[in-house]
């Protein structure tokens, strides 16, 4: 589709220079990538990832990483830079490949040093004198584009060829996503087919790779190291097309392998680290990482990589060196200043937060380019941030971010849209006169105080999924531990008649107030996630539904969070088809039925709804439901499994909750019902030892979190704020949870999946090691009076506790 204002039925005249733009960029990246120029995951989709972020080239300081150039000019020397194998035909390619100096000598000749040493005006410079000149092949009519390939020459004749590629990928993501792979696939094609050799197979794996079709891209790095097996790069890129489908266990196999082949291989320690930390551990990540870095310290993407990892791990003071560093060395990259200023602002120290946050708001994309995640998000980064700071010395008590948030703000923060709002008004800015938040030592609280936060970092490592892509967060579980700690207090003083105080009322407690206490603590403890009510949207946005969509397999890319589930749902998806049949297609449920018995993963699925069902066509959606207690025999809507497919092959399997206005109010009903049954019960519990009672309550709980796991009514964070509650609410009943979630489950999946609320608590209490609670719970002090602002809760959350309660364990 055209842009507003330009033509649509001429297309070529319109964007007959981006083609062409597009397809000088591929055929340079093709020909760096034949001359073994092309390091490992630098291509345009990957970069555009989290991990492989893209520079903006034109704003940086070109100061790292300036190599030195193959001898003989353009990699033409009888033995290549890929480890002994020849590929003679490359000789001969154009001048524009040897872009030496006549008079440079190698090995630290100043005039040598003068050609690898440009500073960034003088390259800016040069590219311009090029580019009006037009001295570089594939040059355009347009002086813009003109300028663009140039710069990206110059980084090439300057030997910087990974600063080259990323020019080139981020043109190839401005002009044209598709660019010329294909035709580069197909020339590679033909001479396989006239005369096969590794590299061939491994610079076609590549291409493919780039196109995101990480299956085809292993069958051709596998011919290559079949035919020559000693190719690190290959090995490297083999585990990275296992890495990109969420194959963690056969990715790390490949990284160790491409090591044993080249030991001191940066790119196979990062990506090895990266692999490590998406399995969720982080002693092997971090020495991988480590290794990286002791080969090359300077080295950009390690720093940003452990830097995120350190910041998911609850370390940021760890965490901001390395961004710092990041930012020493490439001044305008993206993902370390938003982590930087992200980190800061966690910490409390808003100053530096917003500095950094700004910085970020300042890098505009390009015209036509994509804006990176980072600008996306920063503008409400830095509005939620100004609000916090606002707010730091004022009683939680006393205020709401529900509440105060404008609406539009709330619905497009969580929705992760361009921050376009009509008639905002911005929040005040930093305020002189409210310091940051200091550095509190474990030390300078009282004993008591020690103690609350010892118990809160036990009970909150008893929330961590032991799944793969789920990273401990020693931050998150001190949070949830507190939360858990502040649940079971309120919920105590709730069944003796007590009052509480909240968002400027005092009232008894409700099953909302119960929630926010953990809400409040998740919000912070990372303040990048909008973790808000849906319900509280504008009405506009909650008439038209709000879904939490997660996709478990996207074409070639499995969720490995949620594979223990795949054949759980799959048996599920079975049963509803036979159901259907049985209903519409009596006479052929046999086959049906014989067909079903065949599949044995949800890929299959497809072709025999396709089969036995004409109305299938691109998919089909199958949905749970939720058996009411409140009203027996009424079911609400659960989850919603899509299945669709694309002429390819390509599947997208995904499962999503709808949150409409109706749907809010069937699960708050039921909600409520359980609530007051639950409060009715605590009430006599307190006044009764009766092991029925206990076991009656602790029923209630899990059955009233069952029904909020299935309505999934916050839109981040509602796994972990209702395990916290469910952890907190036991302990008033008067039962400790001791026992830790099993391998490879998720408490959400688990209700969800579940066939009612009677299942779920029985498959929760098989797990939960429930006895009775010690004594010394009742003599710790009030979480919700020990921290009463926002500055006690972040100080708390920024002290380290290990010394003194690791010694405690």
């Amino acid at each position: 589709m055209a842009p507003a204002g330009s033509c649509c039925c001429c297309c070529c005249c319109c964007w007959g220079g981006a083609v062409s733009a597009a397809g000088a960029a591929q055929r340079l990246l093709v020909l760096l990538l034949l001359m073994g120029a092309l390091p490992a995951e630098l291509h345009p989709r990957a970069l555009a990832t989290e991990y492989y972020s893209p520079l903006a080239l034109l704003k940086q300081e070109l100061q790292h990483r300036q190599q030195e150039a193959p001898a003989g000019g353009g990699g033409c020397s009888t033995q290549s830079g890929d480890w002994g194998e020849q590929y003679p035909a490359e000789c001969g390619e154009s001048s524009f490949l040897n872009f030496h100096d006549p008079d440079c000598k190698p090995k630290g000749s100043s005039v040598c040093d003068s050609v690898l040493s440009l500073n960034t005006e003088k390259i800016l410079n040069q590219a311009k004198s090029v580019a009006e000149q037009k001295r570089f092949p594939f040059a355009t009519d347009n002086d813009s584009t003109n300028e663009e390939l140039a710069l990206a020459y110059v980084l090439i004749g300057s030997g910087l060829y990974d600063e080259a590629i990323r020019h080139f990928s981020t043109m190839l993501q401005i002009l044209s996503p598709l660019g010329r792979i294909n035709e580069a696939v197909s020339d590679l094609t033909k001479a396989i087919q006239l005369q096969p050799s590794a590299r061939l197979y491994r610079h076609r794996g590549t291409l493919y790779f780039i196109s995101e079709d990480y299956a085809t891209a292993h069958e051709d790095f596998q011919q290559s190291l079949e035919l020559n097996k000693n190719q690190p790069i290959a090995m490297l890129y083999k585990g990275l097309t296992f890495f990109h489908r969420g194959l963690l266990k056969e990715a790390i196999e490949s990284f160790k392998e491409a090591l044993k082949q080249k030991v001191d291989f940066i790119d196979a320690y990062k990506s090895l680290g990266q692999a490590y930390r998406e399995l969720g551990n982080f002693e092997a990540a971090t020495e991988s990482f480590q290794k990286a870095l002791l080969l090359n310290q300077n080295h950009v993407q390690t720093l940003q990589l452990r830097g995120m990892m350190l910041y998911h791990h609850g370390s940021l003071q760890e965490a901001i060196k390395n961004f710092k560093r990041c930012l020493q060395l490439e001044p305008y990259n993206e993902v370390c200043q938003y982590m930087k200023g992200l980190s800061h602002v966690a910490m409390g120290q808003f100053y530096e937060g917003i500095k950094a946050q700004t910085k970020v708001m300042l890098n505009d994309p390009l015209p036509g380019q994509k804006a990176s995640p980072e600008y996306l998000k920063v503008k409400y980064l830095r509005e939620y941030s100004r609000y916090l700071h606002s707010h730091l010395d004022t009683p939680l008590t006393e205020y709401n971010i529900d509440v105060d948030l404008p609406g539009s703000f709330k619905d497009h923060w969580a929705k992760n849209l361009p921050f376009l709002i009509e008639d905002y008004e911005e929040q005040p800015g930093l305020q002189p006169h409210i310091k940051d938040v200091l550095h509190q030592n474990l030390e300078g609280y009282k004993p008591e105080v020690q103690e609350l936060i010892c118990t809160a970092d036990r009970l909150g490592s008893l929330m961590q999924y032991e799944t793969p892509g789920f990273l401990p967060n020693t931050r998150i579980h001190r949070a949830m531990g507190l939360a858990a700690l502040e649940v079971m207090q309120a919920v105590q003083r709730t069944w003796t008649n007590s009052k509480v105080r909240m968002n400027g009322k005092t009232r008894l407690m409700q099953w909302r107030d119960m929630f926010d206490i953990a809400v409040k603590w998740r919000r912070i403890a990372d303040p990048d996630q909008p973790v808000l009510w849906l319900d509280q949207m504008p009405a506009r946005s909650l008439s038209r539904g709000f879904n939490n969509h997660i996709n478990l397999i996207r074409g070639q890319v499995i969720n490995m969070r949620y594979l223990e589930y795949f054949e759980k749902i799959l048996h599920f998806i079975k049963d509803r088809i036979l159901v259907y049949h049985g209903a519409n297609n009596p006479k052929g449920l046999l086959d049906v039925r014989e067909a079903l018995e065949k599949v044995h993963k949800v890929e299959d699925l497809l072709p025999i709804m396709k089969q036995f069902n004409t109305k299938t066509k691109d998919g089909f959606t199958v949905n749970t439901k939720v058996p009411s207690l409140r009203d027996p025999g009424k079911e609400y809507d659960g989850l919603t499994i899509t299945i669709t497919g694309d002429k390819v092959g390509n599947i997208l399997f995904s499962v999503e909750t709808q949150t409409t206005e109706e749907r809010t109010q069937l699960y708050h009903a039921e909600i409520d019902a359980l609530y007051k049954d639950l409060t009715a019960k605590g009430k006599v519990l307190i006044l009764s030892s009766e092991f029925g009672e206990a076991d009656a309550v602790c029923n209630l709980i899990l059955s009233l979190v069952y029904y909020f796991y299935n309505l999934m009514p916050l839109s981040r964070g509602s796994s972990v704020i209702a395990y916290s509650v469910i952890v907190g609410a036991m302990m008033a009943s008067g039962k400790e949870v001791a026992g830790k979630i099993p391998k490879g489950k998720l408490v959400d999946f688990e209700a969800m999946t579940a066939p009612g609320s009677e299942a779920f608590s029985k498959i929760a209490k098989s797990w939960m090691n429930l006895k009775s609670i010690s004594p010394s719970y009742k003599m710790l002090p009030s979480v919700s009076e020990t921290f009463p602002t926002l500055r006690s809760m972040i100080e708390v959350l920024n002290t380290d506790s290990s010394p003194r309660c690791l010694k405690k364990l």
